[in-house]
């Protein structure tokens, strides 16, 4: 009756998981939709690399979609061809945005271009920080009740985002009450990820 127990709750957790996996790729789309919209029209050059990040997070999700489907049709088959290429993918895609947006910072200091208004940035930094940090908790909830290291590293990477969240809050209010661009970091979430590649997790 036990083992029967543990199969059902096992079953609810990967379906819970599958769930969180879906919102976390509609949503960061619809993210990377309004940010990159925003950061062209208002010249926001730190929301637009926060939207385009976004739609690298797509890939990323779409990749661990897959891996549950896979799992839980069967937990003993290897990592698909398409899991493994949409990683390889998604960090090159991560370091191609952290070079397009050094270049455009180095153009933006050269030309003292700043952006026109980055009221769009706080309230999508707000909104996003509190979604994430629920996504967070509820990947790290399933990733231990399931024994998930790939979930878990998941929950890593959307902590990431949170972090990047912040530090968009940051800038856009830095900005807005003081006129200073602050330019957003993306090396800490390059490392993060060849690191979970490197221990075999992603």
């Amino acid at each position: 009756m036990t083992i029967l127990t543990n199969t059902s709750d096992q079953k609810r957790l990967w379906v819970y998981a599958l769930w969180l996996a879906f919102f976390t790729i509609f949503y960061n789309l619809a993210e990377g939709l309004i940010s990159v919209y925003f950061g062209f029209s208002d010249e926001t050059l730190t929301l637009f690399g926060f939207g385009m990040d976004s739609f690298i997070e797509v890939m990323s999700g779409i990749g661990i979609l897959v891996m549950i489907l896979r799992i839980r049709q069967n937990p003993e088959t290897p990592r698909s061809h398409f899991e493994v290429t949409a990683l390889r993918v998604t960090g090159t895609a991560f370091y191609l945005l952290a070079a397009g947006l050094a270049a455009s910072a180095i153009y933006n200091l050269f030309t003292a271009h700043k952006p026109t208004t980055t009221l769009p940035g706080l309230i999508i930094s707000l909104v996003s920080i509190a979604i994430m940090w629920a996504l967070v908790a509820g990947k790290r909830k399933v990733g231990r009740a399931l024994n998930s290291s790939p979930i878990l590293a998941d929950a890593n990477c959307t902590m990431v985002c949170i972090y990047m969240s912040i530090v968009l809050l940051a800038s856009s209010l830095i900005y807005e009450i003081t006129g200073l661009v602050y330019r957003q970091p993306r090396r800490a979430r390059v490392d993060l990820f060849l690191d979970q590649r490197r221990q075999g997790v992603l």
